[in-house]
């Protein structure tokens, strides 16, 4: 046994020494290296005593969860099989469901429910905090965990227990599963007095050409104002959210910056590339479903005197995740750097406070629940109080100008 532990010491040492050649000499890396000692320490203990013969390479990777856990909400240790699930699909969005989670404060937490989705459709809501998937407690489970458990065929069944802050009640939520099929521009149209609506659902690799395209349509119609709908939209694709920005802003206007640890700051402008609409008035409406790059849109539209901001203050995310792959096919999901506004505000946990305070509660109105799961669901903005809050906000805008 005593053999044994050497040799796992010996392997510890060659890995951490091979990792800190060329790190800065000092302080710091005395201080680094005096707690590597209590750690290689601590695992020769458990190696020797520990009731069960523990393999190293779960010891390690238990450490490691242990270790990027302990950075925030969205740092993680990806094992080989995590690493290569994330290479085929976005961490959070699960074809079947069409939710985005997160673990907030160390609970597994809805994002946002992505909109006629089976999560939708189910009554899931941004900030449910899941405590049972299928009667399993989720005490401390993982991204990864959780998309397994929720992922699943089509027409199959999911329990989830939710638990709401504000109700203070536990909730059982059954989803049936789908096949997800998220457009991202959607209701696009005019509304009324040649105000126009376009809804982004989420940020992808076209949406800021499929926004170009809806734009279009509705100019032809004499486009006097538009309302920009983000709400329970999640987020997706930094360069998509500055192209979207891009359309309404002038060229070479900030939309967001970032800064790392080390003060390195990259800073993102308005594109060149894409039609302009800089002389209409624009209401953003969001709620606490809407997080990252709408978060980033409508802060850069309100800080650029573009938009004003409607509804309910958004989610709070506004990190950037760099993947780094390790030698064992194992990779490190780290949080390097937080997105900020252009006059130098940090979202991250914090959120963007709308301009015109607007609860999704005032807008619900009770129908009965049959009529709803009978009824074939249709657009119509007028019951949907935010929206017309916005467009009397617009319209109010319009004549204000005409009198300028």
């Amino acid at each position: 046994m005593r053999k044994k532990v050497v040799v796992f010491g010996v392997i510890l040492g060659i890995a951490f020494s091979s990792y800190w050649v060329g790190f800065s000499l000092g302080k710091e890396r005395d201080a680094f290296y005096k707690e590597l000692d209590i750690f290689a320490e601590g695992l020769a203990v458990i190696d020797k005593k520990y009731v069960e013969k523990a393999a190293p390479e779960d010891l390690i990777y238990g450490a490691m969860k242990g270790l990027l856990s302990s950075l925030d909400p969205y740092s993680q240790f990806l094992t080989p099989e995590e690493y290569k699930d994330l290479l085929v699909e976005t961490e959070g969005q699960f074809g079947g469901l069409g939710i985005e989670i997160t673990i907030k404060d160390g609970f597994l937490t809805v994002v946002s429910p992505i909109e006629d989705t089976p999560a939708w459709e189910a009554g899931v809501k941004s900030g449910d905090i899941i405590v049972k998937i299928d009667g399993e407690l989720t005490k401390g489970i993982t991204l990864h965990k959780a998309v397994k458990k929720l992922r699943g065929e089509p027409n199959t069944k999911v329990t989830i227990t939710v638990l709401r802050e504000k109700e203070r009640e536990l909730k059982e939520i059954a989803i049936v599963r789908g096949r997800i099929k998220i457009k991202d521009i959607k209701n696009a149209g005019i509304l009324k007095d040649n105000i126009g609506y376009i809804k982004i659902a989420e940020f992808r690799e076209t949406t800021s050409r499929d926004l170009g395209k809806a734009l279009s349509e509705v100019k032809k119609e004499n486009l006097k104002g538009l309302i920009l709908d983000v709400r329970n939209n999640p987020g997706g694709l930094l360069h998509s959210a500055i192209g979207v920005a891009s359309r309404f802003l002038e060229t070479g206007k900030v939309v967001v910056s970032t800064k790392s640890r080390s003060e390195e700051e990259s800073t993102y402008k308005s594109l060149p590339e894409v039609e302009k609409y800089l002389n209409i008035p624009i209401v953003v409406l969001m709620n606490k479903g809407s997080a990252s790059g709408s978060e980033i849109l409508a802060a850069a539209l309100r800080e650029n005197n573009r938009a004003i901001l409607l509804g309910e203050a958004t989610f709070g995310k506004s990190c950037v995740q760099t993947v780094v792959p390790l030698s064992d096919g194992s990779a490190l999901r780290i949080t390097t750097s937080k997105y900020y506004t252009p006059l130098g505000k940090s979202i991250h946990e914090k959120g963007v406070e709308p301009d015109i305070s607007v609860s999704k509660e005032e807008a619900e109105k009770k129908e009965d629940v049959f009529d709803q799961l009978e009824k074939p669901k249709e657009f119509d903005y007028e019951k949907d109080y935010q929206i017309v809050r916005a467009l009397d906000l617009i319209k109010g805008l319009l004549v204000l100008s005409s009198k300028e």
